[in-house]
């Protein structure tokens, strides 16, 4: 991964020249006088040319759909399967440092390429309606990747031109921005650029609602615990007011399916605010299925087993009948975990007994079944007693990085909208009738009975974020509440537990035990953020080190 593309001459022209060759004939190509001439000259003067590049910046949003190790496996929610993992080596004992740590930073190089577009564009004769739509996708996919830099690292250095060094030298290097600056620059380009951006959704591109979206999760970031430790009641409001403008578009709604939404045959339905595409059975497609779901099925090798969930984020799976398995009232019982569950945890886990390609998955000990709970770490079971689901497409569940698949990895959907809108009005005044009004509509898809009337600040922002656990678990947000909360000193200090099912006098005995592997240490006074890459400051001395690396 390249760390250090804000400080070293990039051109381009190679790529472009590349892009091009799909648009001309040799003879047109052979006719050009120079390559710099190709992409100076015609890139930049037909809307066709210019979206190509455009799409490739696009192409740059990184998606967990060809990752043996996906961020989920970096949290409480689910662990790798297999030893030897960044998620089980590096990142369980946080032992990351400024020269081993997996980087982020080099989504400067896709910032960069970014600010190059909108400088030839802005200078372009293109059409202006065309310009203005195309500079706003633009600025939305930089400031989404700032995003990434800022919640990965704090203040970064804010690029917003194209640098080179041949012509400017040390002018290139730049200090970091603050976290606060950093926060503000993206926040002020979503504001800035939605009502350039249309109202309707077209599939991989920005859209008004996407730039409010990010505007209102940096915002809800923002005003959370970690950058928020005064409690300012005005942040909490400013992301609340962000996200009910999403509300008011009155442009999505919730997809009636939980266990399909994400499918490919459902790719950019009514909930879809942004989503990364994948274009199956090419190298763009997708092979989660067989990366990160169950591992042996019918006696046959269908995945790797990349993903575990875990016995904490199950346990968060309310009862059928809306109430937590640990009020008394809910019927829940522990030598029957599985039964009268809420929908969402049959639609996202796969459990013993739980059917996978038509078979039944066996997770208990001493029946011979390959997927019995592995505690010793010998092979691709489960080391948890639990396999995923959600997301995964039955028809390509074939073993390994396939890419067959064309299912969308999803950035933002309204379920999340409605949830983030809710958390931060409660912080910002209380449990109000809207707050209720948007958690029960996510619970209401899920046939799940509204929340009881009457609760206090506390005992809603419990159902929030049990509520945000469940139903964005394994898309890839729950490292973000993790941080922002300040929960992560607490969850991931300790140990994630498995489910092991023995018999016992005849009877099958269903116990928690420690996930081998399973211990957790976060070190609260410098692992909200990570290191900056040694690699990047060696290069450009202006550049300073997160605290305690």
């Amino acid at each position: 991964m390249i760390n250090i593309g804000i400080i070293r001459k990039y051109s381009g022209k190679a790529i472009l020249v590349c892009l091009l060759l799909t648009q001309l004939s040799c003879s047109d190509f052979l006719e050009v006088e120079s390559r710099e001439q190709v992409s100076d000259a015609t890139l930049w003067q037909t809307t066709g040319n210019a979206d190509l590049f455009l799409n490739n910046v696009y192409s740059g949003i990184p998606g967990p759909f060809n990752t043996f190790d996906p961020g989920e496996n970096f949290t409480d929610n689910a662990m790798n399967g297999v030893n030897g993992q960044t998620s089980r080596t590096l990142y369980a004992n946080s032992v990351y440092t400024p020269s081993n740590a997996p980087s982020a930073w080099g989504r400067f190089t896709n910032i960069r390429a970014c600010n190059l577009f909108i400088e030839k564009v802005t200078a372009s004769q293109l059409p202006e309606p065309w310009k203005k739509v195309r500079l706003a996708e633009a600025r939305f996919v930089r400031a989404y990747y700032y995003m990434l830099l800022w919640t990965n690292y704090g203040g970064v250095p804010i690029i917003d031109n194209v640098l080179n060094q041949n012509e400017q030298g040390d002018e290139i290097f730049r200090a970091r921005n603050t976290a606060e600056e950093t926060y503000q620059f993206i926040v002020s380009e979503c504001a800035a650029i939605a009502n350039d951006l249309p109202e309707t959704v077209q599939a991989g591109r920005a859209s008004k609602g996407a730039a409010l979206t990010l505007q209102g999760f940096c915002e809800l970031y923002q005003a959370s615990p970690l950058y928020n430790p005064t409690n300012d009641k005005a942040k909490w409001l400013k992301a609340a007011q962000t996200s009910k403008k999403v509300i008011d578009q009155a442009t999505y709604s919730l997809f009636p399916n939980y266990e399909t939404m994400l499918l490919e045959a459902n790719n950019n339905n009514n909930e879809i605010i942004f989503a990364k595409q994948y274009l199956g059975g090419t190298s763009l497609g997708g092979g989660r299925e067989g990366l990160q779901g169950p591992w042996i099925v019918g006696g046959i090798q269908h995945a790797y087993g990349g993903v575990n969930p875990t016995q904490e984020l199950v346990d968060e799976y309310a009862m059928a009948n809306g109430l937590s398995i640990s009020d008394p009232a809910s019927g829940y019982d522990p030598q029957k975990p599985y039964t009268n569950r809420e929908k969402r945890f049959y639609q996202s886990v796969i459990y013993d007994g739980a059917s996978w390609l038509d078979k039944e998955m066996i997770m208990k000990q001493g029946v011979g079944s390959r997927n019995a709970t592995d505690l010793s770490n010998t092979n691709e079971a489960t080391n948890t007693g639990y396999y995923l689901k959600k997301g995964l497409d039955p028809k390509y569940a074939v073993n390994g990085d396939h890419r067959l698949s064309s299912a969308n990895f999803v950035i933002f959907r309204y379920a999340e909208v409605l949830l983030n809108y809710a958390e931060a009005q409660n912080e910002a005044t209380g449990p109000d009738a809207s707050v209720y009004e948007a958690v029960n509509k996510v619970r209401a898809r899920s046939e799940l009975p509204a929340l009881k009337t009457g609760l206090t600040q506390e005992q809603m922002r419990v159902a929030i974020y049990r509520e945000r656990r469940v139903e964005l678990a394994f898309e890839e947000k729950r490292w973000y509440d993790l941080m922002r909360l300040k929960l992560a000193e607490k969850n991931l200090n300790g140990t994630l537990h498995a489910m092991v099912i023995e018999q016992t006098s005849g009877k099958w005995n269903y116990k928690v035990v420690p996930a081998p592997d399973g211990s957790r240490t976060f070190f609260a006074e410098k692992n909200y953020v990570f290191p900056v890459p040694q690699s990047a400051i060696d290069r450009n001395s202006k550049l300073t080190q997160n605290p305690n690396y």
